[in-house]
């Protein structure tokens, strides 16, 4: 499935009244999981609370230690701070990088904006070298509007 063929699909799961917002929101990153073959771990990070830090929201993909991330370190912490896409080629050649596991090969980080304030991102980890694209950049956009109209 393309991810142009995804955006009904995100858009009726995010507009599911019945569901909860956390189970819409899981229900996206398995959406994402299952359908393209490169999105290897698909969550969501929240700001938590008034702190300058993100806690993690609903995910799937292997479990992570990295419940609670620091404004400004690693990738998710550092769009916190941009407010601003991210994309990782490859991981192994960022500094200022936090492992979840040794699969992981790149990852890309878009924010989520409620009323211009970056509340969040989703973050997806890939097993591939180099997999993402500006489709995919413009994709997850299009997946942060809806998931921000639900928040």
């Amino acid at each position: 499935m393309t991810l142009q063929e995804l955006k009904p699909l995100v858009t009726e799961i995010t507009t599911d009244s019945s569901l909860s917002v956390n189970d819409r929101l899981l229900a996206v990153c398995q959406l994402l999981e299952k359908e393209v073959p490169y999105y290897n771990w698909v969550g969501f990070y929240f700001k938590n609370g008034d702190k300058n830090e993100l806690k993690l929201g609903p995910y799937i993909g292997e479990p992570t230690d990295h419940t609670i991330i620091p404004f400004g370190k690693g990738i998710c912490g550092q769009v916190a701070v941009s407010n601003q896409n991210f994309v990782v080629p490859d991981v192994s050649a960022q500094d200022n990088y936090i492992a979840c596991s040794i699969t992981v090969k790149a990852e890309i980080v878009v924010p989520i904006f409620v009323n211009g304030l970056n509340i969040g991102q989703i973050d997806i980890d890939s097993n591939t070298p180099d997999p993402f694209t500006e489709a995919d950049e413009r994709f997850l956009e299009f997946v942060c509007k809806k998931v921000s109209s639900i928040l």
